[in-house]
């Protein structure tokens, strides 16, 4: 109960402490137009470019590789990020949303928590272990957003006559953020073959990395959150969070008990599985939707939404788990 209450205690106080910081460069700062977008993007960098990549490398530099169907977690993940754009679409297709509102729930449904959200559950729950497997579950991730999602969001859009198809694949080998979760993967991956014995002071920096980490994006996602906009939205929120907390960790909970995850370290990869596919909308599918002027305010609900139900999934997972 302690990693329940110490996971939902630092997402909760992420967020309220970036929210109230954000009311008060409003109040405050005369360019806060600009400050707050600076202060977001730093702290993200800081988290996503600067304290994530030693916990990645550390985490795979252990993950154990005796079962070689653990190696099928990265298509189950790709899978999941898939079916949750088309679901998104459809339910656009469903309510008779037009193009902009499309882009937008096909983001919406794709784009997931892994990383942030999903990497604390696993830690905390789990400890370096569950938080291996969850970054090894999302090491296409980036691939998928900036792969497919950017551009069919650049797609509904239909601004622009000319659609430069490999675009958004050659920018994605100059991001720095893909650049950094990849060679944090194939550093962690080298290190793992090796045999070469992790330094015991490692766990002492992940333990510390990790929700440092995942508090300043939460602050950076508070500094961003705009209530107003939920109750023009309900019931595409509503779709949401059936896509994101059931249709999902269904599909993804079958395909992991189908390939035998239950039987592996202790029921681990299917408990994995189960919180990654369980994540809130990314805070990505607000800006995609920023970067190519669909409905900001539909995609800032939908992830609203789901990022506060968050608080009620997170309770379920854990009793879920103490069943098996």
């Amino acid at each position: 109960m302690s990693k329940l209450i110490f996971t939902l205690g630092l997402i909760v106080s992420g967020l309220i402490s970036g929210y109230v910081l954000q009311q008060v460069i409003r109040l405050k700062v005369i360019r806060h137009d600009l400050v707050l977008p600076r202060l977001r993007k730093t702290l993200q960098r800081v988290s996503i470019l600067g304290l994530m990549p030693v916990s990645f490398v550390g985490a795979f530099w252990i993950i154990p590789f005796r079962d070689l169907r653990i190696t099928l977690l990265p298509l189950i993940g790709s899978s999941v990020l898939l079916l949750g754009g088309a679901l998104g679409l459809g339910t656009a297709f469903l309510l008779r949303k037009g193009s902009l509102q499309k882009g937008v729930l096909f983001c919406c449904g794709s784009f997931t928590n892994i990383g942030s959200l999903g990497g604390l559950t696993s830690f905390v729950f789990f400890g370096e272990r569950g938080f291996a497997l969850l970054a090894l579950y999302k090491i296409f991730e980036e691939l998928i957003y900036y792969g497919i999602g950017f551009p069919v969001a650049r797609f509904y859009k239909m601004k622009e006559e000319n659609l430069a198809e490999g675009g958004h694949i050659l920018a994605l080998f100059k991001d720095p953020f893909f650049l950094v979760a990849s060679g944090s993967f194939i550093t962690g991956m080298c290190l793992n073959l090796s045999g070469i014995s992790r330094p015991p002071v490692y766990e002492t920096l992940i333990s510390l990395f990790v929700p440092v980490g995942v508090f300043l994006l939460l602050l950076s996602i508070g500094l961003g959150m705009h209530f107003s906009s939920v109750r023009n939205h309900v019931v595409e929120g509503a779709a949401m969070f059936l896509i994101k907390f059931l249709i999902l960790p269904l599909v993804a909970g079958s395909a992991a008990y189908l390939l035998g995850f239950h039987e592996m370290q202790g029921g681990l990869p299917m408990k994995v599985v189960l919180i990654a596919s369980s994540m809130p909308v990314a805070f990505n599918a607000v800006v995609v939707t920023s970067i190519y002027d669909l409905d900001l305010e539909l995609a800032n609900a939908c992830w609203l939404i789901t990022t506060v139900s968050l608080l009620l999934v997170l309770p379920w997972l854990y009793f879920l788990f103490s069943l098996f």
